[in-house]
C-alpha cells in the first residue's frame, strides 16, 4: 500500500440474516463451518437480497454493502451520501472495526477515532472527565498525551459544568458535544463522523465543521456522513454517492451531489387533494393543490433559467381568519433561496388560492424544493407542509467560453454597462 494512501478498501461486503443472529440454526450454522473448514465459501453467502428497505424481503438474508471498493489518501475529505439506508451507516462501521466485514479486505494506516451515533464509546455511569480518558486509552494514548487536550476538549464542549457528572445525565446534545470534542481533538490520524451533528444546535454545528476543516487542514484523514449537502459541499474534495449498499458515484464533490440529488429527486410539479379528509393540513386549513406553472412556453418543455413560473396554491380554510401564506424556496441541498409571503388579509372559510409570480433570468439552475407555511395574524403559523412541489431548472446554450453552472444560488440580469 502506497505511503499516501492510509485506507483501502477492497470487494467488501456485509451479510446480514434478517431478524436473527448468526444463521439462525444449528443445522446452517453446521454447513457453514464445514465449509470453511474445508476452505469452500460460505454457502449462505449465495444468497441475499439486495439493501432496498422498501421491497418486500424474499430471502433470509440482506446485503447491506456488496462489492464495495475505494482508497483514501492522507489528508483527504471524504464525503458519503445517499438516502436512508443506503449503507453509509454500515460502511463507517466496518472501517470502525465495530464490525467486521463479511467478504473484502481492508487495510488501514493509523489510529481511528470514530463519531458514529450518540453514546457510542462512552459508559453511561462513568463521568464526562472519566469517559474522556477512557476513550483516549481505548485509542492507545497516555494518560498524559490525554490530559494535555483535556482543557481544549472540554472548553469546545461546553460542558464545563457537568464535567464531573455521569453522562447517563446529559442531554443527547450534551452527550454530542462531548464525544464530538473528545475525537476531534484526540490524536487519530483518521476522524470518522456519522450524521449526529443533526442532534446539535447550529452554532455547535458550525463549530463543529469548522474544527473538521481544522484536522483535516493539518494532514489528517476526514470521512464524513451526512444529509446536508451544503456541509458536505463545504469540507469534502472528494464524495461517495451510495444506494442500495453500492457506490453508485465516486468522484469531486460537486459533481457527485448533483448526481446523487438528479437521481434521487423527482420532480413534482402539480398535487391535488379532492378528497378534503385526504388533503394535507389540520382542523383550521386544509391544503388542496399547488402547481407549478412555466409560462410562454410549451407544457413538455423544460424549465429553464429564462422561464417565468407561476407558483399556484389552493386551500381550504374551516374558520375565518387574517391569514396569509409565507413560501420558502429552498435547493435540494437544503439552502433558502428566499422567504416570501402574501399580504395579510380577513379570509372567510371556504375555499380560496393564490399565486406567487417568479421572473425569468433570476434563478440559477439546479433542483428546488418549496415549502408552504399557513400563517395568522401574521406571527403564528398554524400549518406548514415541506416539499410540498419540487423541481429543476435547466440551463440553456449559450455563447461564450463559460458552460458550467455559474456560482451562487441566483444569476439574475441586471442593467450592467461597459464603456
Amino acid at each position: 500500500m502506497s505511503k499516501d494512501i492510509v485506507i483501502r478498501i477492497e470487494n467488501v461486503s456485509k451479510q446480514y440474516r434478517l431478524g436473527q443472529i448468526g444463521t439462525g440454526t444449528l443445522s446452517h450454522d453446521l454447513k457453514r463451518w464445514w465449509a470453511l473448514t474445508r476452505g469452500k465459501e460460505d454457502p449462505y453467502l449465495k444468497i441475499g437480497v439486495e439493501n432496498d428497505r422498501t421491497s418486500k424481503a424474499s430471502s433470509e438474508y440482506a446485503w447491506a454493502l456488496r462489492d464495495i471498493s475505494f482508497e483514501v489518501n492522507q489528508g483527504d475529505t471524504l464525503g458519503i451520501i445517499g438516502k436512508n439506508g443506503a449503507g453509509k451507516s454500515t460502511l463507517l462501521k466496518v472501517l470502525s472495526r465495530v464490525t467486521a466485514p463479511t467478504t473484502g479486505q481492508m487495510k488501514i494506516r493509523g489510529r481511528i477515532a470514530a463519531l458514529l451515533e450518540v453514546g457510542t464509546g462512552f459508559h453511561p455511569e462513568l463521568t464526562g472527565k472519566e469517559n474522556i480518558y477512557l476513550n483516549g486509552a481505548i485509542m492507545g494514548m497516555t494518560k498524559k498525551e490525554i490530559s494535555r487536550k483535556f482543557d481544549e476538549i472540554v472548553d469546545f464542549a461546553g460542558v464545563q459544568l457537568y464535567i464531573n457528572t455521569p453522562v447517563k445525565r446529559y442531554s443527547s446534545g450534551m452527550y454530542v458535544r462531548l464525544a464530538f470534542g473528545v475525537a476531534a481533538h484526540l490524536e487519530s490520524e483518521i476522524l470518522i463522523i456519522d450524521e449526529v451533528l443533526a442532534v446539535g444546535d447550529a452554532e455547535f454545528q458550525k463549530k463543529c465543521l469548522g474544527k473538521m476543516g481544522d484536522v483535516a487542514g493539518d494532514g489528517r484523514t476526514v470521512i464524513f456522513v451526512s444529509h446536508n449537502m451544503q456541509a458536505v459541499q463545504s469540507l469534502c474534495s472528494k464524495t461517495i454517492y451510495m444506494k442500495s449498499g453500492k457506490i453508485a458515484d465516486i468522484g469531486p464533490t460537486d459533481q457527485i451531489i448533483n448526481s446523487y440529488l438528479s437521481r434521487e429527486v423527482n420532480n413534482r410539479v402539480s398535487v391535488s387533494w379532492d378528497n378534503m379528509d385526504d388533503a394535507p393540513g389540520n382542523s383550521v386549513v386544509k391544503i388542496t393543490g399547488a402547481e407549478i406553472i412555466a409560462q410562454n412556453q410549451k407544457e413538455d418543455d423544460p424549465i429553464t433559467i429564462k422561464t417565468e413560473i407561476w407558483v399556484k396554491y389552493n386551500l381550504y380554510l374551516l374558520k375565518e381568519m387574517n391569514t396569509n401564506l409565507s413560501v420558502h424556496f429552498n435547493t435540494a441541498s437544503g439552502l433558502m433561496v428566499f422567504n416570501a409571503a402574501s399580504p395579510i388579509m380577513n379570509l372567510a372559510a371556504g375555499h380560496h388560492s393564490g399565486t406567487m409570480k417568479i421572473p425569468g433570468n433570476l434563478l440559477n439552475n439546479d433542483i428546488y424544493s418549496i415549502r408552504l407555511l399557513v400563517v395568522k395574524d401574521g406571527t403564528t403559523i398554524i400549518y406548514s407542509i415541506d416539499d410540498l412541489l419540487t423541481f429543476e431548472i435547466s440551463d440553456i446554450q449559450r455563447e461564450g467560453n463559460w458552460f458550467g453552472k455559474w456560482e451562487g444560488v441566483i444569476r439574475p440580469i441586471l442593467d450592467f454597462t461597459l464603456i
